[in-house]
């Protein structure tokens, strides 16, 4: 299993939502409108960002205030980091950007004939 997979699957870490060429909340609303956001993980070695596909059913943005920009969301996506299927979860806060989040590693199905 992938060195950094497993860091960032234990437990949660500091994670900040990448947005360019601004972060603000309109521009916020317009990832998720397209059902994609880059999420950095802020103390691996520069930096690992993460090009998250979100799962709208899992992910939580009903205390959004995307205007202002306040309040907290939960995003939640999948992605492959190193060829390992893992599962993002963050929680942010819209006033800073910021918040904490860790993977889930998604259990891949044995293929036929594979010995366990």
């Amino acid at each position: 299993m992938d060195e950094l997979v497993q860091r960032l699957a234990a437990g949660d870490h500091p994670v900040e939502v990448t947005i360019r060429p601004e972060r603000t909340g309109a521009r916020m609303k317009e990832c998720l409108d397209r059902g994609y956001v880059h999420i950095k993980f802020t103390e691996t070695k520069g930096g690992t960002e993460l090009g998250v596909r979100i799962d709208a059913n899992a992910s939580d943005l009903s205390r959004a205030d995307f205007g202002a920009p306040a309040g907290n969301i939960r995003i939640v996506g999948s992605l492959k980091l190193n060829y390992v299927p893992v599962r993002c979860v963050a929680q942010i806060d819209l006033a800073t950007f910021q918040g904490t989040g860790h993977l889930e590693i998604i259990a891949q199905e044995a293929h036929a004939g594979d010995e366990k």
